[in-house]
C-alpha cells in the first residue's frame, strides 16, 4: 500500500498528529460497508483544513490517509480496550451509532487485516515515534498534540452532549501539570465554548503511549465537537462561519503549547 500518510516538518518541538482524518477504503473494505457506512460518518472531517495554520507556527504534521474504518490508528496494536462500556476497536465492527459496520460475511478476513497493521498502522507509528525522538534530540523535549473530533451527541457512546472543547491528559499522566492548566485556562477563556479536562474522552493509545513526561515528551489530546465548524451529518460540510472563531482557540492552544515549551525548558 502506498500512500499511507502525509507528513510536514516543522521547525519547532511540536507535531500535531491526526490518525482519523483518512478518507482512503482498501478495496475489501470498501465493498463489505453497510449502506450507512459508505459516507464514512465517523471521520474526524476536515481535520488538516482546520488546522492548516501549523506550517505558519512551525509545527510537524502527520495526517492519516485511510479511513479508521479500514484500521484504526489511535488503538493499541494489540487491541486492548481503551474505556469502559461501548467503544470501536483497532479494527471498527460497529459504527458510532452502534450500527454493524460490515454486511454478513464480508468483514476483511484476518490475513487483510494483518496486512492493515504492517502497512498502515506500523508507518503511522513509526513516523510518529522518530519524529518524537527528533524533537527531543533537537530540542530537548517533544510536544505531541493528538487532533480529533467528534459529533457532539451519540448516544450509543456518551449520555447528553459532549462539551465543545474535550482535552485529553489521560489524567495527568501524558503531561506536564502545568502544561494542561494552560490549556484548559485558554479554552476557559474563550467564553463562546464549552470545555472539559479528562471528560468522556482522556486520550487514546496515541496520548497514553507516547505521553512520557518524566522523559520530556508531553501528549494531549483534543476531541473537538464537529459543531463548532462543520456541520455534523451528510454531507459533512465546512462552515467557515463556524469555523473561523474556533480556529482561533485552536490555534491559541497550539501556541500556549509551544509557548509553555520554551518557558519549561528555557529555549
Amino acid at each position: 500500500m502506498d500512500n499511507v500518510l502525509k507528513f510536514s516538518r516543522g521547525r519547532v518541538p511540536l507535531l500535531i498528529s491526526m490518525p482519523h482524518a483518512g478518507l482512503r477504503l482498501t478495496p475489501a473494505v470498501e465493498a463489505g460497508l453497510v449502506d450507512e457506512a459508505l459516507s464514512l460518518p465517523d471521520t474526524d472531517w476536515h481535520i488538516p483544513h482546520l488546522y492548516d495554520f501549523a506550517a505558519e507556527l512551525g509545527a510537524s504534521t502527520l495526517a492519516a490517509e485511510y479511513s479508521r474504518f479500514v484500521i484504526d490508528l489511535n488503538r493499541p496494536s494489540d487491541d486492548k480496550p481503551l474505556y469502559a462500556g461501548a467503544t470501536t476497536g483497532l479494527f471498527p465492527s460497529i459504527l458510532f451509532d452502534g450500527v454493524p459496520l460490515f454486511k454478513d460475511g464480508l468483514a476483511p478476513s484476518a490475513e487483510e487485516r494483518a496486512t492493515y497493521l504492517e502497512q498502515i498502522w506500523t508507518p503511522y507509528h513509526q513516523m510518529l515515534e522518530q519524529e518524537l525522538a527528533r524533537l527531543r534530540d533537537e530540542f530537548g523535549y517533544a510536544l505531541l498534540f493528538d487532533a480529533h473530533s467528534i459529533r457532539g451527541h451519540i448516544p450509543h457512546l456518551f449520555e447528553g452532549r459532549l462539551p465543545d472543547f474535550n482535552l485529553g491528559t489521560f489524567n495527568g499522566a501524558s503531561c506536564d501539570q502545568e502544561l494542561a492548566k494552560r490549556l484548559e485556562a485558554t479554552c476557559a477563556q474563550a467564553g463562546d465554548y464549552s470545555h472539559v479536562l479528562n471528560g468522556r474522552f482522556k486520550g487514546g493509545h496515541i496520548t497514553r503511549h507516547y505521553g512520557d513526561p518524566a522523559n520530556n515528551i508531553h501528549a494531549v489530546q483534543l476531541e473537538l465537537v464537529q459543531a463548532t465548524y462543520m456541520d455534523e451529518f451528510v454531507p459533512f460540510r465546512y462552515r467557515p462561519d463556524l469555523a473561523e472563531p474556533t480556529r482561533v482557540v485552536l490555534r491559541q492552544l497550539v501556541e500556549g503549547m509551544i509557548e509553555w515549551g520554551k518557558i519549561k525548558y528555557g529555549c
